[in-house]
């Protein structure tokens, strides 16, 4: 069995593979400071409530855009996968993918990795756009060719900082909103954070297909696409699973 993990700064995605089938995916908050042996203890527990067992892993292939757990999922793997293996994604791994940008260094990994997934999906030039922590827009050439893309604000810090910035903004639970004229203020700030973000999603989309060339598809992630996408006119569908399938992919690459 293959773990596939997703390491975001807000959360973190697991997804456990048999083959190309996905048995059940996993979500927890990301706490930097974990150890390798408290990740297998939240892990083991998943893993437990689903009729699965963490010594039933085979291998690890992880994602992170926050370094230090990185190097604890390498020492989870070695203390508690008799003999499997851990691949971080990062420089020296392939991924079938050229990477066309300034520095390749300073792709995120879960970019690059959502950005095969995607084209593997399509098999043409592509969009991806992953609803994390920040927002990121990937592009994919035609030929498969990482390109670069676009990085705004993510729709939880916005609603976070709105709070924490306004004496009367209150902090709440994004959900859809009944108007664009908002009729309280948890109405006003519904409204404008949803219909907002859709509007800079597809602004943003819009001027990336132009550049890539029309009718573009556009692939949404991440763990608030569902509360956003529904407004937007780019998007050609919502993948939650983008980034764990993307995972399966580069892993079944350097196993090859």
């Amino acid at each position: 069995m293959l773990l596939a993990v997703d390491v975001g700064n807000t959360q973190t995605h697991l997804g456990a593979f048999e083959g190309s089938d996905l048995r059940q995916s996993w979500r927890f908050q990301t706490r930097a400071g974990m150890t390798g042996d408290e990740l297998a203890e939240r892990i083991s527990g998943f893993m437990e409530l689903s009729g699965m067992a963490l010594r039933d892993v085979g291998a690890l292939a992880v994602s992170s855009v926050v370094p230090p757990l990185g190097t604890q999922y390498e020492s989870l793997c070695e203390r508690y996968l008799d003999g499997g293996e851990c691949l971080l994604v990062g420089p020296g791994v392939k991924t079938g993918m050229a990477i066309r940008i300034d520095n390749p260094y300073e792709v995120g990994a879960d970019r690059l990795v959502n950005a095969v997934a995607a084209y593997d999906r399509f098999g043409e030039a592509c969009v991806v756009v992953d609803f994390g922590t920040g927002i990121n827009f990937d592009a994919v050439s035609a030929s498969g060719e990482y390109l670069g893309g676009a990085i705004a604000p993510g729709v939880e810090i916005s609603l976070t900082a709105l709070a924490q910035r306004g004496a009367r903004i209150p902090q709440i639970d994004l959900a859809k909103p009944e108007a664009a004229i908002g009729k309280s203020t948890r109405g006003a700030i519904e409204s404008g954070v949803v219909f907002g973000f859709a509007g800079l999603i597809d602004g943003v989309a819009r001027r990336i297909i132009e550049e890539l060339g029309p009718d573009t598809p556009v692939i949404a992630t991440g763990g608030l696409a569902d509360a956003i996408v529904p407004y937007c006119e780019t998007i050609t569908e919502i993948d939650n699973l983008l980034t764990l399938t993307g995972l399966r992919l580069i892993w079944d690459l350097n196993a090859d």
